[in-house]
């Protein structure tokens, strides 16, 4: 039987990019989710209703521009995302979150998230525990919060600005985008209006000829990152 997985896309700017062409190698069929909609882009507010988590092996809550601790936003779809997260690591559903994606777990679970002292966006180097799970090395970034870990959560990778990778039960959550290449690069910088990568410290080319020279590498240690959430996460641990 067909593996299935299902990449919610909290933002229609943040796709799943190089994931897709992972799950897909390793097996799996591909369904999407549309949270907000692009004629929703500047009231993302709004009750959504989600698919049945138990329906798929894994699902991927995707990045997304706003806080997921917006009090707006968490009174309607992120509150039910986060229950979905829940019930989805309850019923021993694998659950991959990338930026806002893992912050969402971590706020699902009874950790904290907030605005980070020192936001980054360009490519890291990420301190990782354990290379079969989380693959250390230069990974992309573009976050201005953080999250403090939820109870019984281990902590597997980290910049001295941030976590940037826990296990709990049957989800990984991850604050860097492995997902990313120069494709979608250019859908985030067309939408960076006000400058604040800049503001950061690197300039739209800089991120462009950074991106062309780490995606390769980045996309090699992609395939070892899915594969060992799905091999040591997943696969290994009982439902909760």
């Amino acid at each position: 039987m067909t593996s299935k997985v299902l990449f919610l896309r909290n933002d229609p700017t943040a796709t799943e990019a190089m994931l897709a062409d992972v799950f897909t190698e390793f097996g799996f069929d591909i369904d999407t989710f549309d949270v907000v909609r692009p004629d929703r882009d500047d009231a993302p507010a709004g009750d959504v209703i989600f698919p049945d988590p138990t329906d798929y092996d894994v699902i991927v809550p995707l990045g997304a521009r706003w806080p997921v601790y917006d009090e707006a936003l968490r009174n309607s779809w992120v509150g039910a995302e986060m229950d979905m997260v829940r019930r989805a690591v309850d019923a021993g559903v694998g659950v991959l979150g990338v930026c806002f994606g893992g912050q969402l777990i971590a706020q699902a679970f009874g950790g904290s998230v907030s605005r980070s002292p020192a936001p980054e966006v360009g490519w890291y180097d990420v301190a990782a525990d354990d290379d079969q799970v989380v693959p250390g090395g230069r990974w992309f970034q573009w976050h201005f919060d953080r999250w403090t870990l939820p109870p019984g959560a281990i902590e597997i990778a980290r910049t001295p600005a941030a976590s940037q990778a826990f296990v709990l039960g049957t989800a990984l959550a991850l604050q860097f985008h492995p997902e990313l290449d120069s494709e979608l690069l250019e859908l985030w910088l067309a939408h960076d209006r006000d400058g604040e990568v800049a503001g950061i410290g690197s300039s739209h080319d800089e991120l462009r000829l950074q991106t062309k020279e780490f995606t390769d590498d980045a996309a090699a240690r992609l395939r070892l990152l899915v594969r060992g959430f799905l091999n040591e996460v997943v696969r290994a641990r009982p439902s909760t």
